[in-house]
């Protein structure tokens, strides 16, 4: 790999902002190997065959089944992806881990309890267990033979973790942890028999313990009646003076907030792979639907309207696409560059905590896409969107939780923004010199660089453009709030909008020119129609975002020269949007699903 200062920067988590990267930079669905597109096959087939056919048994929370299914999936190797080979599991690479994700997300209690158990069940484990702890626990959680879960939230700490009150005493000969308190929407609790749970020794030290279901003085609440995911266990769980064995706590006492926050940016990342698969499906749907319905004499997919919102279905889903599979190619990149000898958990656990922004970015922009997708399937199927016989009202009920559960989108936006600028601060994220070199141009007029030039100009320079727009948002709101930014927070959630469709704008235009390169304008040009599509929408978000921020920020005669800035930097050509999304669904009714499958 080369140790350029640009190669190096690139490797840093946020960098995207100000580090230019090239099309070859960039992982690509293109780019999967044969074994990985086998474990997408594997999991997508085992969700056709085992888990569809049962759904209604179920939704209807059938004695059992889930586990069993569960269980049946650790058979086959699908519940080890994140476990090292040495413990009985797979140990995926973050791009395989990525397609098992997507491909496992058909039905969204399946899903969620899948990441429940093989994602934040057992990653605290795989990343802070003791060789004792993996020992005995890894290869039965990598099988199924022991279910997992994970319990941090509590009836008044949901985003607020490190507000838990759930207490662990050393008991008095010294052997066990005495727990005392309530855990509040524990996927898996029903039936787990493994417990990741945290807790504040001496009510002060937030620490976390592997708690095993049949320990004296632990018991398990009623299910909860949720909105969606109903087919997914979720319950409170309850500690009364249930002793633990000392050897269970997991990593060090008072170093509780290490394992949750680390567990977290591996969850964000999932859940962002979930969404882009239960996007892919309810387009799907939706496509098939359109052939079906008629009205006033024509099959639906005949109206623009239809057209248009199967067509922009498409468009933002190639977005997150694009985005998650990047950063999955940039993780494993990150990780290879690492010194070989060294433990690969500790490594995955670093290199995820370097790219915990775009983890964040993953969480957010996959749970909202999946949300609009939803909400406009229920509109293409119209009063049969509304019927619970139809799949797509399930999955507007089940959508819904994304933005919540795995941190808010809300706490997700000021950790962006709050990340990038401890960074900044710290130097190791040159932001700071950058806006400065910025306001530096602005000052010396309009530039004189040659523009960009070829078949995706206006994008290279709409990408320009909107890094440029940021520096100058972000800097003048560090300017003027400083160490206070934080208190600002509809500030910040416009800043960290910003922050995300510049990391969107520049993955879908890299994939587009190397898929183009690839293949050529002719077999590309859908996809190409969606990436521009895309990025004339994504300036037209940033300008507005810009413009919020900084009349929030100015006043007088200074917000009218930024405002002015800004104009000079949102300028671009008009774009026919509606041909564009046009192709796009000409694409999708062709395939009766997301057209840019593996491309």
């Amino acid at each position: 790999m080369a140790t350029s200062t640009v190669s190096q920067n690139r490797l840093r988590g946020g960098a995207f902002l100000i580090t230019p990267c090239q099309p070859e930079d960039v992982f690509t669905p293109a780019d999967l190997s044969d074994d990985q597109r086998l474990i997408g096959q594997t999991a997508e087939e085992f969700v056709a065959n085992e888990v569809i056919p049962v759904i209604p048994e179920l939704e209807q929370h059938k004695e059992g089944l889930m586990a069993q299914l569960l269980k049946k999936a650790g058979g086959i190797g699908l519940l080890g992806g994140a476990i090292p080979e040495a413990y009985g599991g797979a140990g995926l690479d973050k791009v395989s881990a990525t397609v098992l994700a997507e491909k496992l997300s058909a039905y969204a209690s399946f899903a969620v309890s899948h990441g429940g158990h093989a994602g934040i069940g057992t990653i605290p484990i795989v990343y802070f267990g003791t060789a004792e702890q993996k020992k005995q626990y890894l290869p039965k959680i990598a099988t199924g033979e022991l279910l997992s879960c994970y319990c941090l939230s509590e009836p008044q700490a949901g985003s607020d973790a490190l507000a838990a009150r759930t207490r662990a005493v050393l008991s008095p000969d010294g052997k066990s942890w005495i727990l005392n308190g309530q855990k509040m929407w524990i996927t898996n609790g029903g039936f787990a028999d493994v417990f990741i749970v945290f807790a504040k020794v001496d009510g002060e030290k937030f620490s976390c313990f592997i708690v095993e279901r049949g320990y004296p003085g632990f018991s398990v609440g009623a299910e909860e009646k949720k909105m969606g995911i109903k087919g997914s266990s979720t319950v409170p769980i309850f500690f009364e003076n249930c002793p633990v064995p000392k050897e269970n706590l997991l990593h060090d006492a008072g170093r509780g907030h290490i394992v949750a926050f680390n567990t977290l940016n591996v969850g964000r990342f999932s859940l962002g792979a979930y969404c882009l698969g239960g996007s892919k499906k309810v387009l799907e749907a939706s496509s098939k639907y359109s052939k079906e319905r008629t009205a006033f004499g024509k099959q639906l997919r005949e109206f623009g309207l239809i057209r248009a919102k199967l067509g922009e279905m498409a468009i933002r889903i190639f977005a997150v696409e694009s985005m998650i599979f990047r950063s999955a190619g940039m993780v494993d990149a990150a990780v290879a560059s690492h010194e070989a000898g060294t433990d690969k958990s500790q490594q995955a656990m670093q290199v995820l905590e370097e790219y915990a922004i775009e983890s964040s970015i993953s969480k957010v922009y996959g749970s909202e896409t999946v949300d609009y997708c939803v909400d406009e399937a229920v509109q293409i199927f119209g009063g049969y969107g509304f019927h619970e016989d139809y799949p797509v009202a399930r999955a507007y009920r089940d959508s819904r939780i994304n933005r919540i559960f795995e941190g808010t989108n809300e706490i997700n936006r000021m950790l962006i923004i709050q990340m990038l600028m401890k960074r900044a601060m710290g130097g190791v994220l040159p932001l700071i010199p950058a806006a400065l070199k910025l306001a530096e141009e602005v000052m010396a007029g309009p530039s004189l660089e040659e523009p960009p030039s070829g078949p995706f100009a206006e994008e290279e320079r709409a990408l320009a453009q909107a890094k440029k727009s940021f520096l100058q948002a972000s800097g003048t709101a560090m300017q003027k709030f400083r160490e206070k930014l934080a208190d600002e927070q509809e500030i910040v959630a416009a800043l960290s909008n910003i922050v995300m469709e510049i990391y969107a704008v520049e993955s879908v235009l890299r994939r587009a020119q190397k898929a183009q390169a690839a293949k050529g304008e002719a077999s590309t040009a859908a996809m190409t129609a969606a990436a521009q599509a895309f990025i004339y929408g994504a300036s037209d978000r940033v300008e507005k975002e810009a413009r919020t921020a900084l009349v929030a920020t100015l006043q007088g005669d200074m917000l009218r020269t930024q405002l002015a800035v800004l104009k000079r930097f949102s300028k671009r050509e008009p774009v026919d949007v509606i041909a564009l999304r046009r192709r796009v669904a000409d694409a999708v009714l062709v395939q009766d699903r997301y057209p840019f499958e593996g491309r």
